[in-house]
């Protein structure tokens, strides 16, 4: 989630012997705010192509830094406004999950931009990481107002489903590293007491890091998040059967899963629903590892510590659940779930590395949109990378050129030689990474598209 980098104002004139002559338009470069609080940019570049870019920006802590936003990075805002492209992004009024105020926000930044520039020939929305749920929102809710979307690394599967899969860890780590600690992972009362129990976890956490046994533990509560074992661009790459160096990294992306978003991220939810929107009454922790993509890692893991797997997921299946309020799912589920239905092409990315919101996440949007119909109008692509949202300008910019394609023929062409081919068109310099993939299944998915996803 990086800040924006705001474009100067940039103005061209002649300084030379030739005849005097018309000076060219100047760049624009505006800032302000919206009635509801929000601060707005945008940059119109003095050869608009027509196309217009409503930028989406990832989730900001409460209480954070929160300026307007209009593209992932200044390489992306830099090679989008060299080609022609207006970009316009807003802050949303409030930080913390703030969906009810960024699809409006995100709207009347749209408004101003058509108020003082005239109707784009063509307007697409697009966005990153929690961006990628606002972005997937507006499509779905306002189609009418865009062509097309394109959303990155997007936490598309939805609120509810977000924080079912990210209690199902913790809870896992709660009782088998730290039984009978009464670690409270729901219902706060503030953001004091969620990073006091955050902190209590990643101790227990950091202790059974040196046991084989602990280290087995993580690697099976990882597996229910679908943490990758290489999720960040500073790891070394372990091997296919190098178990210990996948679950090392599993291990640092397990501690910032309870860092930040497992506790003071799902406080402030909380505080917005009025209750705990997650549950895992009924959930069958056996059978949602054995769904894992990462199950042979955990197994050999407990094989190679000579601890039961058997008698851990016992323990798991045997534990007192953890109740959803209903009136918090309601909440969540109204703000919060997609519907799957679409009127205008969307492309999603991913990066197969991810460990803040797990490549899965896109198995869950495929399920609600080929429910409601609207499969031919989804398509998803695949980088060969860890990290969250760690494309390069021209992976995301060929992504953007490949939305364009189908826009421009009726036609989808995403196949990863194609978007190969655009990227590195773009970015000369970086080889692209798109790649043939299928994710898992969303161990948990809910959508609006599947009626038996309401029942908790």
């Amino acid at each position: 989630m990086r800040t924006a980098l705001a474009l100067s104002t940039v103005a061209l004139c002649a300084a030379t012997a030739l005849p005097a002559r018309a000076a060219a338009p100047a760049d624009a470069h505006v800032e302000g705010r919206l009635p509801s609080g929000a601060a707005y940019v945008m940059d119109v570049p003095a050869g608009w192509n027509g196309t217009v870019l409503l930028y989406s920006h990832g989730y900001r802590p409460a209480g954070s830094p929160n300026p307007a936003q209009n593209a992932p990075d200044a390489d992306t805002r830099g090679k989008l406004l060299a080609a022609g492209y207006a970009l316009i992004g807003s802050s949303y009024a409030t930080t913390g999950w703030a969906l009810t105020e960024a699809v409006p926000d995100q709207l009347a930044t749209l408004d101003l931009f058509t108020e003082r520039y005239g109707t784009a020939r063509r307007t697409l929305a697009w966005g990153t990481s929690y961006g990628g749920l606002v972005t997937t929102a507006l499509a779905e809710r306002h189609g009418d107002r865009f062509d097309g979307s394109l959303a990155m690394c997007g936490l598309v599967q939805g609120g509810v489903a977000n924080w079912n899969s990210t209690l199902d860890p913790v809870f896992a780590l709660r009782t088998l590293l730290a039984p009978g600690s009464g670690i409270r992972l729901t219902g706060f009362t503030g953001q004091d007491d969620a990073r006091a129990a955050a902190q209590a976890l990643t101790s227990a956490a950091d202790a059974a890091q040196r046991t084989p046994e602990g280290r087995a533990r993580i690697a099976l509560a990882a597996a229910l998040h679908n943490v990758p074992g290489y999720n960040d661009p500073t790891q070394t790459e372990p091997g296919p059967r190098d178990w210990a160096g996948q679950q090392a990294g599993q291990y640092t992306a397990v501690r910032g899963l309870l860092q930040q978003p497992a506790f003071s991220w799902r406080q402030e939810a909380e505080h917005r629903a009025g209750g705990n929107p997650s549950w895992n009454t009924g959930v069958d922790y056996t059978a949602m590892l054995r769904a894992s993509p990462l199950y042979k890692e955990v197994t050999e893991l407990y094989k190679e510590a000579g601890a039961s797997l058997r008698a851990d997921l016992a323990s798991l299946n045997r534990a007192p659940r953890i109740s959803a309020d209903p009136g918090a799912v309601r909440w969540m589920r109204d703000t919060s779930a997609l519907t799957g239905r679409l009127t205008d092409p969307q492309l999603m990315i991913h990066t197969t590395g991810d460990a803040l919101i797990p490549v899965q996440a896109e198995s869950a949007y495929l399920r609600a949109a080929t429910a409601a119909g609207s499969r031919p109008l989804l398509r998803q692509a695949y980088v060969d990378g860890p990290g969250h949202c760690t494309f390069t300008p021209g992976e995301t910019v060929g992504a953007l050129h490949t939305l364009e394609h189908r826009l421009d023929t009726g036609r989808w062409d995403t196949s990863p030689a194609a978007i190969n081919t655009r990227a590195r068109a773009v970015d000369p310099a970086s080889e692209p990474r798109y790649l043939p993939h299928r994710p898992a299944p969303y161990p948990r998915p809910y959508d609006l598209a599947h009626p038996g996803d309401a029942r908790p």
